[in-house]
């Protein structure tokens, strides 16, 4: 007997799951499809909260080791790297069981098995058990991403690593090489770095972070060279030769030149990722994909097939987690009648090194490009009295506002919790508000964020602190 649903969503990941959730809260019976075996998709079990857990650890060792002295404490830290991989792997544990929970509490089915769209209304999931059809009013795709590969070099998760294996290496490398000079490439790298590991990072083009802020992008590899990582821009792999001992890497100048050698114990590539829409059957459906295989969506998330939808990384826009759940809340919204939006100018992005990177809104980069006239106001955490103490200065706060109306356009934050301290900056930018706003509200002292306060005021040149 087939089953009937009012939503399938296929893919458990943060835009998924978040999405049955909602539905399932509007009155909606819901399906979920889930082709892993275990909820949370790439996020919850091989990206955000890993990562996230190995950057806490590793930035407290490496605390421990160099930064405690200062304070009046001694300690000489020891590095067991199998109890820190468990530390992770119990983390995602406890996250992927919470999602199980969630959609056991709000009486959303689960089928385990890959999802294959047949046509609108029309959901086979291929388990180990059999082929199971189901029927539905709304179809939802959430299956995220894939890893992007480099041609020519083969990852095997043991010498060569995407971000998968780099979360799992039983030992710490003696020498990194890191292709890709982007988020991933940089925490991950951070990571190692940490651990002891020599981290060098290989960029194609001649700057890392590329989308972000060019200014803060310079500031921040100027961080992280500090800190002892070192960098290869404007320069491309073109071969890799590996062998017992480890991988022999050709890098040559992106503008042409001549190449050189490199050797590391592992390498890393992180080169972005590609939207999962291979065997999906969208071909079959007529579900229309753009070049880059995104699924093309309208303004309320629907494909051109009615009655199937998609979010998250499997359409166009930053691939991002909190993205993909407003997404998923958003369509859930829209099926059951409501008014589901996202704002894609107030979506932060946050890099979880040490110190972090946040950004919301426009770059300086973006405004200059658009002909925007704007202020900015920038503040040092050097010249934040609870950065001070704690001997966490490095980085700065930067405000851009409209010249015209003041309006905040875009809060960039290099320095200690950043990715805490942004909340504040999207929602000043979701109610409109202006660099005057954050000027005028009461900030707490002592804390990091009057460094936000003290950036809104210098819109207007009338920084008190420095």
């Amino acid at each position: 007997m087939t089953t009937t649903y009012d939503l399938i969503v296929i893919g458990t990941g943060p835009g998924g799951y978040v999405c049955a959730i909602r539905a399932a809260q509007l009155g909606l019976k819901v399906a979920v499809v889930e082709k892993r075996g275990v909820h949370g998709g790439t996020c919850l079990n091989v990206g955000c909260i890993p990562s996230k857990a190995l950057l806490h650890a590793s930035e407290l060792f490496e605390e421990a080791g160099h930064g405690f002295a200062g304070m009046g404490i001694n300690v000489q830290p020891e590095l067991d790297l199998s109890k820190m991989l468990a530390f992770k792997d119990e983390g995602v544990k406890g996250n992927v069981n919470g999602v199980e929970f969630l959609l056991k509490k709000n009486k959303v089915d689960v089928h385990f098995g890959t999802g294959r769209v047949v046509a609108a209304g029309h959901v086979q999931v291929i388990g180990l058990a059999g082929t199971v059809d189901l029927e539905t009013k709304s179809i939802v795709i959430a299956t995220g991403s894939d890893i992007a590969r480099l041609p020519g070099i083969e990852v095997d998760e043991k010498q060569v690593v995407s971000s998968t294996g780099a979360l799992t290496l039983p030992i710490v490398p003696n020498k990194m090489l890191v292709i890709g000079a982007g988020v991933i490439g940089l925490e991950l790298g951070s990571v190692w770095r940490r651990l002891g590991a020599e981290v060098t990072v290989v960029e194609y083009l001649d700057r890392i972070l590329p989308g972000m802020d060019s200014d803060v992008a310079k500031s921040f590899q100027r961080i992280l060279a500090k800190q002892g990582m070192s960098f290869k821009l404007g320069s491309k792999v073109t071969a890799l030769k590996r062998d017992a001992s480890g991988c022999t890497v050709t890098i040559e100048p992106a503008a042409g030149g001549a190449p050189e050698t490199a050797f590391a114990d592992v390498v890393l590539v992180c080169i972005g990722r590609v939207p999962y829409t291979e065997g999906l059957g969208l071909e079959t459906a007529g579900v229309a994909l753009d070049t880059k295989k995104r699924i093309e969506v309208d303004g309320h998330f629907m494909t051109n097939v009615p009655g199937i939808y998609a979010i998250g990384d499997v359409i166009a826009g930053p691939m991002l987690a909190h993205k993909a759940e407003d997404e998923g809340v958003a369509v859930a919204e829209i099926l059951a009648g409501q008014a589901g939006h996202v704002n894609y100018d107030v979506i932060p992005n946050v890099i979880y090194t040490a110190p972090e990177v946040a950004s919301v809104g426009k770059s300086e980069d973006e405004l200059k490009m658009a002909g925007i006239a704007y202020n900015v106001g920038k503040f040092p955490f050097m010249a934040n009295g609870r950065a001070k103490v704690n001997r966490t200065t490095d980085g700065f706060v930067k405000v851009l506002a409209d010249a015209t109306t003041d309006r905040v356009l875009g809060v960039h934050i290099i320095g200690p919790h950043a990715g805490e301290m942004i909340g504040e900056c999207s929602v000043i930018m979701e109610f409109g508000g202006s660099a005057e706003d954050l000027a005028r509200t009461c900030h707490a002292h002592p804390t990091l964020t009057e460094a936000i306060k003290e950036a809104a005021m210098a819109v207007d040149k009338r920084a008190v602190h420095m």
